[in-house]
C-alpha cells in the first residue's frame, strides 16, 4: 500500500480564477470559500476568481486566497476517502497543512494569515529588504558566504531551503546584491532576484513574528490528528503548544522544505499529492527524489482523474 503525504504550496503558487471550478461543481468546496468571505467580511473568493492580479498578489491579499484555495481543493479530494500518514506545506502552505490535521479550523487560519501577511508587509520598509533564489549552491558553502556578508554590515541570510540545487537567500537588499554579486564564491552559478514585498523567513521579520505571536495567542489550537511536518525543524509537531511558538519562529527562520520531505521519505512515503493552485512543490520533489510518485489536486479534472492514479 502507498504511504502518502499531502503537501500544499506558499505564496507565488497563487493565481487569478483559481478554485472557481471546484467552487461551481462541489458544495464541500464552496461552503469552504463562502465560509472564508464570511470571516473576513469581505469578498475573498471575488479577488481569488476575478481578480486583478496585482491585488492578488499582495501579500495580505495572497495568504488567505491561496489557503482558501488549497482547502477548496482539499476538500474534493476528502470525497475520495484518502487518509495521508503526513501532511506538510512550504511556508504559507503549512497553515493549510495544519486545517488538513484538524489543529486549526479554516476560519480561525484565514484570519491568521491575513494578519500574517499584513505583520509581514509592514516588517520592513518597500524597498529595504529583498530575497533571491540562488541556482547551483551548496548549502554549507551559501551560508558560509552569507555569514560573512552579514558580518560585513549587511545583513543577508538562508530563507528556503528548496531542494538540491536551488536555495533562497532573504536580508537586506545590500546583503542580497552582495551575495548574489559574489555567488561563484559559494560555487554557484547564479541568483535570480524574487518579485516580493519584503524579506521573508530572515531575522529582519522578527516584529511581524512577535506581533503574530499575539495573534496565535486568541487561537484555539488542536493535537493533529495527522503528524504535521513543520517547516522549522523538518520533524513532526506533536502538540499544540509546540506548533503554535513553531509558527513564531517559521516568519524568521528558514523554511527546511529539502530537509522536510527527505524526512517523510525516510518513513516510508512513496506518494506526495500536492494540493493546491500550481505544481511549484511536485517541481521541488522531483529533484529530491525522482522515485516518488507526484500527483498534483489543482483543478476539478485533476480531481475527476484521481481515481486512475491512486
Amino acid at each position: 500500500m502507498n504511504k502518502i503525504a499531502f503537501v500544499f504550496p506558499g505564496q507565488g503558487a497563487q493565481s487569478v480564477g483559481m478554485a472557481k471550478d471546484v467552487y461551481d461543481a462541489i458544495p464541500a468546496s464552496k461552503a469552504i470559500v463562502d465560509s472564508a468571505d464570511q470571516e473576513l467580511g469581505w469578498s475573498l473568493s471575488s479577488l481569488m476568481f476575478n481578480g486583478p492580479e496585482e491585488q492578488l498578489k499582495q501579500t495580505a491579499n495572497t495568504q488567505p486566497a491561496l489557503l482558501t484555495a488549497s482547502i477548496a481543493y482539499l476538500e474534493g479530494l476528502r470525497e475520495h476517502g484518502i487518509v495521508p500518514h503526513y501532511v506538510a506545506g512550504h511556508s504559507l502552505g503549512e497553515y493549510s497543512a495544519l486545517v488538513a490535521a484538524g489543529v486549526m479550523t479554516l476560519q480561525d487560519a484565514v484570519k491568521v494569515v491575513r494578519a500574517r501577511g499584513e505583520y509581514m508587509e509592514a516588517a520592513v520598509p518597500g524597498g529595504q529588504g529583498a530575497m533571491a533564489a540562488v541556482l547551483g549552491a551548496e548549502r554549507e558553502g551559501l551560508s558560509s558566504l552569507c555569514s560573512s556578508i552579514t558580518a560585513e554590515g549587511f545583513s543577508v541570510e538562508l530563507a528556503n531551503v528548496n531542494c538540491p540545487g536551488q536555495i533562497v537567500i532573504s536580508g537586506t537588499a545590500e546583503g542580497v546584491a552582495a551575495a548574489s554579486a559574489r555567488i561563484k564564491e559559494a560555487g554557484a552559478k547564479r541568483a535570480i532576484p524574487l518579485e516580493v514585498s519584503g524579506p521573508f523567513h530572515s531575522s529582519m521579520m522578527k516584529e511581524a513574528s512577535e506581533r503574530l505571536a499575539g495573534k496565535l495567542a486568541d487561537i484555539t489550537l488542536a493535537k493533529p490528528e495527522i503528524p504535521v511536518v513543520a517547516n522549522v525543524t523538518a520533524r513532526p509537531a506533536d502538540s499544540a503548544s509546540q506548533i503554535r511558538s513553531l509558527l513564531v519562529e517559521q516568519v524568521y527562520s528558514p523554511v527546511l522544505w529539502h530537509d522536510s520531505v527527505e524526512w517523510m521519505i525516510s518513513q516510508g512515503v512513496d506518494t506526495f499529492i500536492e494540493i493546491g493552485p500550481g505544481n511549484v512543490l511536485s517541481g521541488l520533489i522531483k529533484k529530491i527524489d525522482k522515485n516518488v510518485k507526484l500527483i498534483n489536486i489543482n483543478s476539478l479534472a485533476s480531481l475527476q482523474e484521481l481515481e486512475a492514479k491512486v
